[in-house]
């Protein structure tokens, strides 16, 4: 399964990067986790739209390939990164890539919610007509206080939380097969 995961925060040592390049190394049996880079899209311009540069027409590209899209989303201000939203705009725009395309979303932060309120802004943007991309409900990864569960070398070590979120990958992965084969 091709999944393509896009990381709401930009900053060289994220905390939700580092949960992505977790995932991509203990999940490689299950998916081909492939990290997208939005760090390099230009600001959302209508006046653009229709001649979009080569980052925004690689983003489109491979979330068009992808079967799920894994959204990767810190808290920044109680909602989204200014870096998600964007990636959002560009993706609902135009071809409109994200038009029954599964989701998934998970998020860390240093906080004891673990960028709850984030996840639920996502969540309900995934929703609006130009992206109407589904989400499977109840499987929802807040990690919480994500510095004191990470090593040095970016490894998730909390064992609940890996074992959450091994429980989490299968129910996302299955579902998304589902669909998959509900759509054949």
């Amino acid at each position: 399964m091709n999944i393509v995961a896009i990381v709401g925060s930009t900053r060289k040592d994220s905390y939700n990067m580092q949960i992505t390049k977790f995932m991509q190394q203990r999940y490689t049996e299950e998916m081909n986790l492939e990290i997208l880079d939005i760090g390099s899209l230009p600001l959302y311009n209508q006046d653009t739209e229709n001649e979009p540069n080569e980052a925004v027409t690689t983003l489109r590209s491979k979330v068009k390939a992808a079967d799920a899209v894994l959204w990767v989303t810190p808290e920044h201000n109680a909602t989204i990164s200014t870096a998600h939203k964007n990636a959002l705009d560009w993706l609902s725009r135009v071809e409109q890539v994200m038009i029954g395309k599964p989701s998934w979303i998970i998020g860390a932060s240093m906080g004891n919610l673990g960028s709850v309120k984030a996840q639920a802004h996502l969540r309900d943007i995934l929703f609006a007509p130009g992206l109407s991309s589904p989400v499977l409900p109840g499987n929802e990864v807040y990690i919480g206080a994500v510095h004191t569960k990470l090593d040095e070398n970016g490894v998730l070590t909390d064992e609940g939380t890996v074992k959450y979120l091994d429980v989490v990958v299968n129910n996302v992965l299955s579902w998304i097969k589902k669909m998959h084969t509900d759509q054949a």
